[in-house]
């Protein structure tokens, strides 16, 4: 009789300990299936990272662009000045030269 009692305890503890098992694993699993959520969205992140550095490194170079064609700009619009200024001195020289013929 005290072998009987003995076995059912070992049985109740082998039921815990078969219980508690299936609950560790199922602890295991999920804590792998977050861990490979958390790889998928720190990839994703890590994407998105590189497009940001793209699209950054984009507006930089058009920014340089629009720089290099606002100087191109300035340069013109100067020699443009100068050639007015031009053409009101020859026009100038030229009134000068008719009212002396006149």
């Amino acid at each position: 009789r005290g072998f009987a009692v003995v076995a059912g305890e070992v049985r109740a503890l082998a039921q815990r300990s078969a219980e508690a098992a299936k609950e560790i694993k199922g602890l295991i699993t999920d804590s792998v299936h977050r861990v490979e959520q958390g790889t998928a969205l720190a990839d994703k992140a890590g994407g998105t990272m590189t497009e940001i550095v793209a699209s950054i490194q984009r507006v930089s170079s058009i920014m340089a662009e629009i720089s290099v064609a606002s100087s191109e700009q300035t340069a013109g619009v100067t020699q443009v000045g100068e050639a007015v200024a031009n053409m009101d001195q020859t026009t100038q020289q030229n009134a000068a030269l008719v009212e002396e013929m006149a």
